[in-house]
């Protein structure tokens, strides 16, 4: 029997034992080995979770701003005291590389972004002789994913509070030593009870309860596009407001007239980042056809010097294991099926890499001379595999970068920021950055099948918010 055994939800103010009785075990992806289990909750607990949101939620709704703001910053500064217990736990956990500071940085950021949006919000506006009052949308469902669980959680409460709603978290029970450490600061914070709860269980037990439950108005998600179609689904029942960041493919376009060390660099800190398991990576790279061999030499050069793969303890790591066995064998799949499909491997390949026997570790991968149509260009890997592709001018770029199901991000490098600019406006992605361009509060979201709505900023907020007219 494991003595680390994570046996306690967070219900209406208090760390409650889960009434579901199912062990989940917990791994360590740098070695494969078991660490520990979560007892995960199930239909009940998740039923217990809303009710109690239901019951905080009139008190909570009637905050002022000033009262939101308090608890915002009291969130802010409870969690930063926890901050490198949170960083331990998403190395032992998830495996991410030390040197990956944003994974928990961003935390932070979550709470400072959302206390600055709300500052400034207009919450009551005047349109013609009217004045629409943004009114909270009500108990929210908020499902985070495995890859940066506590980064989500964070922002993910943070915009459903300054919105005025209360919220049922569900992370994913693959994080819980994470969420556990996450939940502890939360609770250290001080808020009302009920405000929030989080229950970790299954997707097909709480989280379908969540999508279902009549007394939930709003749905955030964060995961994959098959996952979110069946939210869709498990929603439409009581027509819930939804947003949904799902998966992504997205291309990372070199122009002719850019400085290719400085780009190849880019798209490649892009396609690798998180040790690949982002939704945003740029796994397609678009290179000019006379410059793919000077490219690929670029790409062979820089993944052996800048993208060593390990012990996510060594600072010098910069790629991770994969969070799972499963994920592993994911990736490898898609490794093998490039190799068949005649797809040149540059770098990387099938297989751990020599000195990494144990643990779940990719060779970071490269593949050239792929067509759009391939499988490893057409469908979201969710690992350290990118795909090189050749195009003929701007147009057939743009051509290429939109052929996709996904449209969540791209990127584009250029020494010309004008021309860039007119390439991104042509592109069918939510978030496109230039020249390793970033605004944390710009809106955040996709097209196509990467999602519906925005998070971040104004945007995220107004997804937790109903305009009410009241015409005079």
């Amino acid at each position: 029997m494991l003595n680390n055994v994570i046996s306690r939800i967070y219900i209406d103010g208090e760390f409650v034992t889960p009434h579901g009785t199912e062990l989940f075990d917990l791994h360590n992806p740098a070695t494969g080995q078991v660490i520990g289990q979560v007892q995960l909750a199930d239909e009940v607990d998740a039923e217990a979770a809303v009710a109690a949101a239901k019951r905080a939620l009139p008190a909570w709704s009637a905050t002022s701003r000033e009262e939101r703001i308090d608890a915002l910053r009291r969130l802010h500064d409870a969690v930063a005291a926890r901050l490198e217990d949170i960083r331990e736990a998403v190395v032992l956990e998830y495996g991410g590389p030390v040197r990956n500071s944003f994974l928990v940085d961003g935390i932070l950021g979550a709470f400072a972004h959302m206390i600055k949006t709300l500052e400034d919000f207009e919450f009551t506006r005047q349109v013609g002789n009217a004045v629409v009052e943004m009114a909270p949308i009500g108990v929210a469902g908020l499902i985070s994913p495995w890859n940066s669980d506590a980064f989500f959680i964070a922002d993910k409460l943070a915009t459903a509070l300054a919105a005025g709603c209360t919220a049922v978290i569900k992370p994913s029970e693959m994080s819980a030593t994470q969420t556990q450490v996450m939940t502890e600061a939360l609770h250290a914070a001080g808020l009302p009870k009920g405000v929030f709860n989080i229950v970790t269980g299954r997707g097909d037990v709480v989280g379908t309860t969540i999508n279902r439950h009549p007394d939930i108005a709003k749905i955030s998600f964060t995961g994959s596009t098959e996952v979110g179609r069946t939210i869709m689904r498990e929603a439409s029942g009581t027509l819930k407001s939804l947003t949904l960041e799902l998966g992504g493919k997205s291309p990372s376009i070199i122009l002719d007239d850019a400085n290719l060390e400085e780009a190849v660099a880019g798209a490649l800190g892009v396609g690798f980042v998180n040790s690949g398991q982002a939704c945003t990576a740029g796994t397609r790279i678009l290179v000019p056809e006379n410059q793919l061999e000077d490219v690929v030499a670029l790409i062979t050069k820089k993944v052996a010097s800048d993208y060593p793969v390990g012990d996510p303890r060594d600072p010098a790591t910069a790629v991770g294991p994969m969070v799972s066995q499963r994920q592993w064998d994911r990736v490898q799949s898609y490794i093998h099926r490039g190799v068949e499909e005649g797809a040149r491997v540059v770098v990387g390949g099938p297989g751990r890499p020599d000195e990494l026997p144990d643990g779940y570790y990719v060779r970071p991968t490269v593949f050239a001379d792929v067509t759009n149509d391939m499988t490893i260009a057409r469908e979201e890997i969710f690992g350290p595999v990118l795909s090189v592709i050749t195009y003929r001018d701007e147009d057939h770029a743009v051509e290429i970068a939109n052929d996709t199901t996904y449209g969540l991000h791209a990127y584009v490098f250029s020494g010309d920021p004008a021309r860039a600019r007119r390439i991104a406006s042509r592109l069918e992605a939510g978030r496109v950055s230039v020249n390793g361009g970033y605004e944390p509060v710009s809106p955040f979201g996709g097209f196509k099948q990467s999602g519906l709505g925005r998070e971040y900023g104004s945007f995220g907020l107004e997804g937790f918010l109903e305009p009410r007219s009241v015409m005079l």
